[in-house]
């Protein structure tokens, strides 16, 4: 199996600024070189800007959110306009077009009162900040049109581990959208999730075990309603960031397969590695390529076509994290 080179770009939604265009409230923009040159290899970016779909000029006056986590409001701060009502018109319309890009994803620009995914602060009429934090208007009306899609926000990407989580997301929804919802099958769904067995616990293990069911009792009658409920429970199950032990768990379950043709030497080579990983010594990508190596060179055919060994292009590296 090789690693999941994409010969057409995966459709992914992105903030405008961090694209590159000059649409911010002072006329600038925000561009990420990680984003666009890096990740551009791979992802054919959407731009959205909500402030300049819904009308407003470049540049324009800040605004902020202004209220309660249950009731807030987009005012210019130093107008004093509540331009409520007309961004919500174009998140409205601008979630309808959207459903027709096939987004595998979606990159908010962090602290916009539209964009903000996380921590965007409210402030009371008076224009004092409060503790409350929510989400853009924007963003939040994406999140409840698409729950579960792979989600971020720019200042987060550069946690190396949630970077890594957001992109294994997207490159996941690929594969499943390729390879089952393209020609909806059950065994095309059976066979998804044999191959994303490892991937999974890695994740989630009780999600593992739900998808497991769910894949075990589709039917031909029952494959779209199940489609939908896989789906759904496999984007919350990736959503769970990977950690250190459940790593160790599934490379030793893989182990299993091919621990009785391993010389003494070579069983002890393989604990040794995973021993250093588990203590943080070496990255994720040593056990992982030595792992490669003997699952490979024994011809293992149903580890040969884990989607763990090769869940992202490896020009990425982000299992070279420590």
């Amino acid at each position: 199996m090789s690693e999941p080179i994409c010969s057409v770009k995966i459709p992914v939604g992105i903030s405008a600024c961090l694209f590159g265009e000059k649409v911010r409230y002072d006329g600038g923009h925000k561009r990420d070189a990680y984003l666009t040159d890096t990740l551009g290899t791979y992802f054919d970016y959407v731009p959205v800007c909500p402030e300049v779909g819904c009308g407003l000029p470049v540049p324009r006056e800040s605004m902020h959110l202004v209220g309660t986590p249950a009731q807030n409001r987009l005012i210019g701060i130093k107008s004093g306009t509540d331009y409520t009502d007309r961004m919500q018109a174009y998140c409205d319309r601008t979630i309808e077009s959207l459903r027709t890009r096939n987004l595998h994803g979606f990159i908010f620009k962090a602290k916009s009162p539209s964009s903000g995914l996380f921590r965007v602060t409210l402030y009371t009429p008076e224009g004092m900040p409060t503790p409350q934090q929510v989400s853009g208007l924007f963003a939040r009306a994406f999140v409840r049109a698409f729950p579960g899609l792979p989600c971020e926000e720019d200042g987060r990407l550069h946690d190396p581990v949630l970077r890594e989580n957001f992109i294994e997301r997207v490159f996941a929804l690929k594969r499943f959208r390729d390879d089952v919802a393209a020609a909806p099958s059950v065994s095309a769904l059976q066979s998804f999730h044999a191959c994303a067995k490892y991937l999974l616990m890695a994740h989630d293990p009780d999600g593992l075990h739900d998808l497991g069911r769910l894949a075990a009792a589709a039917t031909p009658e029952n494959l779209p309603g199940t489609l939908a409920a896989y789906e759904t429970r496999f984007l919350s199950a990736m959503g769970e960031l990977a950690t250190t032990g459940r790593h160790v768990n599934a490379l030793q379950h893989m182990q299993g397969y091919f621990s009785d043709r391993l010389t003494p030497m070579e069983r002890e080579e393989l604990a040794d590695v995973l021993d250093e990983y588990a203590r943080g010594q070496v990255p994720l990508i040593v056990p992982v390529t030595l792992f490669r190596h003997y699952i490979f060179n024994y011809q293992v055919a149903y580890l040969m076509q884990q989607y763990y060994l090769y869940p992202h292009p490896a020009e990425l590296k982000l299992r070279n994290h420590a």
